[in-house]
């Protein structure tokens, strides 16, 4: 059996890991690493994780540990993994980094993008992981499939709104029950840091339109939806945009394409590694809806459908768990 560690093993992903690894029928839960919480028991750090009777460890016992072909997932930020990935690949361990550190071409060295359903085959290949982020992947699932479209795509307009939980668990006031509750937040009115993560990789599928991001923070613990408009340069139709999705996400597991005329609802995904898609037209504007869980699909999820194809598994393996946070 193959032993997986999470290192930043404090946040939020990181507790969708540990929940995730604890019940895959392959992987077996090493070394629960954290700066700020080691020497405390997971069911203290998540009580919704109350049948694990582990302690999370301190900083150094996963590199200590680790063996040749284990799974290393880097669950804080770039920083860290920027510091210890080379460490655990030279141990020959594989890699998957939650963090941004090398999603971006110019950082990336030897680390393959790990969007499965664009780089399934460069995933099963790799030992070192990028896993994109809940907004990049949700923003990712309307647009790559739409390249054979691009030269009538005048411009991308994507809203996109996140649960609370996709701020981190680090305390913050913006991030305080009194502050979020009630509102929708926008930020990064300026240019947001995952912005070029999903120009490049739009434009990796052949999309060479502007595209504006906006993202928001509501009063959910988690669930993410982006609203994806596409602004036509010629006509483009509901009917063609639901014809090369199917196409396209016809053997991939985890992505529902709505053929009717309704919204996701995000409940539907909670704790899931699910997305569903749907899509509208009006005044000759499509508009894709992507929803996915962003603690799911748009982190841990995906780092273990990542794990699945590193190993050879059926990318589905153990990702029919649900839980809430809290």
């Amino acid at each position: 059996m193959i032993t997986a560690h999470v290192v930043g093993a404090g946040g939020y992903a990181a507790a969708d890991l540990i929940r995730l690894i604890d019940r895959h029928p392959a992987v077996a839960l090493g070394v629960l690493e954290s700066r700020s919480q080691a020497g405390s028991a997971v069911a203290d750090v998540f009580p919704w994780l109350t049948h694990l009777h582990v302690a999370l460890e301190a900083s150094g016992t996963a590199l200590a540990r680790v063996r040749e072909d284990d799974v290393v997932f880097l669950a804080g930020g770039r920083d860290l993994a920027r510091e210890q990935a080379p460490a655990f690949l030279a141990k020959g361990a594989r890699v998957i980094d939650l963090s941004d550190a090398f999603r971006l071409h110019d950082r990336a060295g030897e680390a393959v993008y790990g969007f499965p359903e664009r780089y399934r085959d460069q995933i099963a290949r790799a030992r070192l992981v990028a896993n994109p982020g809940c907004y990049v992947t949700a923003s990712l699932l309307a647009l790559v499939p739409l390249g054979p479209l691009a030269d009538r795509i005048a411009q991308v307009v994507i809203d996109a709104k996140s649960g609370i939980t996709g701020a981190g668990r680090t305390p913050s006031v913006p991030s305080l029950f009194a502050e979020v509750d009630g509102d929708v937040r926008a930020y990064g009115l300026d240019g947001h840091r995952h912005g070029a993560e999903i120009v490049q990789e739009a434009r990796a599928a052949g999309i060479t339109a502007p595209i504006v991001f906006s993202p928001h923070v509501v009063p959910l613990k988690r669930g993410l939806l982006a609203d994806v408009y596409l602004i036509p340069r010629a006509p483009i139709t509901r009917e063609e945009v639901l014809a090369l999705y199917g196409r396209f996400y016809a053997a991939n597991p985890f992505v529902t394409v709505f053929r009717d005329l309704r919204a996701p609802h995000l409940p539907a995904l909670d704790g899931t590694n699910e997305a569903h898609l749907a899509i509208a037209e009006r005044e000759g504007v499509v508009h894709v809806l992507s929803a996915i869980d962003n603690l799911g699909k748009g982190a841990a999820g995906q780092a273990i459908q990542n794990m699945n194809l590193i190993l050879g598994l059926p990318e589905e393996t153990g990702l029919d768990a649900r839980t809430t946070v809290g």
